[in-house]
């Protein structure tokens, strides 16, 4: 099986481009799983900014919601999940089960090939959201961090385009 790799960060804190790094020095051709929508102009051009980033190795799948079938289909070099956070938007907004959303896509790592690289936002850092809503989207991402970070072989956490790693939890 191969290896799974989570980058944790605030907006432009550099965790996708070099998540993009990583994946590229696996042999192979490099799956980029979209989770993000075009749904306004500036989230097109977000979109477009990183696609004329990646090289012609990538192909680029999008799944905002079927990542995991996504990861149980995967095959070459290496997977590139880019977002977690994005991923967990669609599946709230459209009404799915999060828990057995949760349970499919930590089961499609479990069983992914090609080693995998994650992408998701810390959102738990800043000041409590004042309303209900952005409180649950916070928790879930929290907790979805967790889960996939202990399902994880290595964990880092990116500020200002650097690396930290982050080590399992151990007794204090």
């Amino acid at each position: 099986m191969g290896t799974i790799t989570l980058l944790l960060g605030g907006a432009r804190s550099g965790k996708s481009r070099l998540a993009e790094q990583a994946a590229e020095r696996h042999d192979g051709p490099l799956l980029y799983c979209a989770t993000a929508e075009a749904g306004d102009d500036e989230m097109a051009a977000r979109i477009a900014h990183h696609r004329a980033r990646r090289g012609p190795r990538w192909q680029t799948l999008a799944c905002p919601i079927a990542l995991p079938e996504a990861l149980h289909a995967a095959r070459g070099g290496a997977v590139l999940v880019d977002c977690l956070t994005l991923w967990l938007t669609n599946i709230l907004l459209a009404g799915h089960d999060l828990a057995a959303a949760e349970a499919a896509l930590l089961a499609a790592l479990g069983a992914a090939e090609p080693p995998v690289y994650l992408v998701s936002n810390e959102v738990g850092l800043g000041i409590v959201p004042a309303h209900r809503l952005g409180r649950d989207f916070r928790d879930a991402a929290g907790r979805l961090n967790q889960a996939v970070a202990a399902r994880a072989d290595r964990a880092f956490l990116v500020v200002a385009g650097r690396l930290l790693r982050l080590d399992p939890a151990t007794a204090l």
